[in-house]
């Protein structure tokens, strides 16, 4: 993580739930107070973060990106 956390046991494990417009989503959490482990990251085919729920559950917030989800792929051999 950014903060310099590393992973460990017990931890990490959490679920993803896919979002249509993440920028907005995080936006509108983090006007409600909400805490986030890190900042969104852009990957190959999605944009993701990790948001802490009160217990200090991981919820992982995705969106795909079009642009790699869409992309022609080869054909044949």
């Amino acid at each position: 993580m950014a903060d310099g956390t590393q992973q460990e046991a017990g931890g990490w494990n959490r679920f993803a739930l896919q979002v249509p417009d993440l920028e907005a989503r995080v936006e509108e959490l983090r006007g409600k107070g909400a805490r986030f482990r890190n900042d969104i990251v852009t990957g190959v085919g999605v944009k993701q973060i990790l948001l802490q729920d009160p217990a200090g559950n991981l919820v992982e917030l995705f969106e795909p990106l079009a642009a790699y989800h869409e992309r022609q792929r080869p054909t044949g051999p």
